[in-house]
């Protein structure tokens, strides 16, 4: 991990594009064609929530795992366990470096943890972002 300067303008801006990619993401069909960008998809859009946080406190990650962790640290009420962004995680692991391709229940299993948890999620760490000084 690197050090920076804490940025929450950029912070806030990450957190527009998780959400406007979520949303896009959110309207595809999910297919046997489809299934691997979508799970990749809805993957990124958490990890960029969590790379949200560290960059407005000024924490430079040079890995998923950080983002994803710093994620699951955010007390949040969501109609499903947030951990289960550790298994879109190894989902997406698998899907770019062993060219697995996720079978149509995976994939909707996907959209349902993204539906259930992600706009809690992502409130959540907007206000944090918010209220979080800046050095």
């Amino acid at each position: 991990m690197r050090y920076k300067r804490p940025d929450k303008k950029n912070a806030l801006s990450i957190l527009e594009a998780a959400e406007r990619d979520m949303k896009f993401t959110l309207t595809l069909k999910p297919t046997e064609i489809s299934g691997a960008t979508i799970a990749r998809n809805i993957y990124e859009c958490f990890r960029m929530l969590g790379d949200a946080l560290l960059v407005s406190k000024g924490i430079e990650s040079e890995d998923h795992l950080t983002p994803i962790n710093e994620l699951l640290k955010i007390r949040v009420k969501t109609e499903r366990p947030i951990n289960l962004i550790e298994n879109l995680r190894r989902l997406r692991h698998n899907i770019n470096y062993y060219g697995y391709k996720p079978r149509l229940e995976e994939v909707e299993d996907v959209i349902s943890i993204a539906k259930s948890t992600f706009q809690p999620l992502l409130n959540a760490v907007r206000k944090e972002i918010e209220i979080t000084p800046q050095h």
